[in-house]
């Protein structure tokens, strides 16, 4: 007979230090810019533990990063159910965009690692990753064409692409504006007219 074991309870500080850690080296990946030069020491330090804590919740880099990755991509797509409580659409759509891109720019930093763990079957593939940022930007499209502010005749992995495309060409532009400069674009092609 199988008894259900109760899973074991985390102490709450282990709680604080891993999500400590997550955020630091959330902050390090997005820093790094797609260097390889985060070290595990320092995120530690900024995490404000020590090395071996670190080991303790992530015995490895790649447990680490796809620790990072999940945790990024599910604020990125939990977002936009917020975005839409308090802004109108099309100003939600715009905002989530933003933080879409710091979500891009921290998976620079983990690039390499990722297609580690891609290649081994242990993170998401990135049909599943772009799925779930085409759901987070369809529910903003669907309260826009409901609310008549924003076009319904456009599919939501088509702003995906636009989005993709946007991040890319100006990953390293000199012009650090220019990524805002387009988003604003894309917004104002996708409002519905009057």
């Amino acid at each position: 007979m199988a008894t259900d074991t109760p899973a074991p309870r985390v102490r709450s500080d282990a709680a604080r230090n891993r999500d400590r850690l997550r955020a630091a080296a959330a902050a390090a990946f997005e820093a790094s810019a797609g260097s390889t030069a985060v070290s595990l020491e320092g995120i530690a330090r900024d995490a404000g533990v020590g090395i071996g804590t670190l080991y303790r919740h992530f015995p490895t880099r790649e447990a680490l990063v796809e620790e990072v990755y999940r945790a990024e991509l599910g604020a990125v797509c939990d977002t936009a159910s917020t975005l839409l409580a308090t802004l109108p659409p099309a100003e939600a759509l715009r905002a989530w965009m933003d933080r879409y891109g710091a979500f891009v720019a921290a998976k620079r930093g983990m690039a390499e690692t990722l297609r580690a763990l891609l290649s081994a079957g242990v993170a998401s593939a990135p049909g599943e990753t772009r799925q779930r940022i085409r759901a987070a930007v369809g529910e903003m499209l669907a309260a826009g064409a409901a609310e008549g502010t924003l076009r319904a005749d456009v599919a939501a992995d088509d702003v995906v692409v636009s989005l993709i495309g946007v991040f890319l060409a100006t990953a390293e532009a000199p012009d650090r504006d220019q990524a805002g400069r387009m988003l604003d674009l894309l917004v104002a092609g996708l409002r519905a007219r009057a």
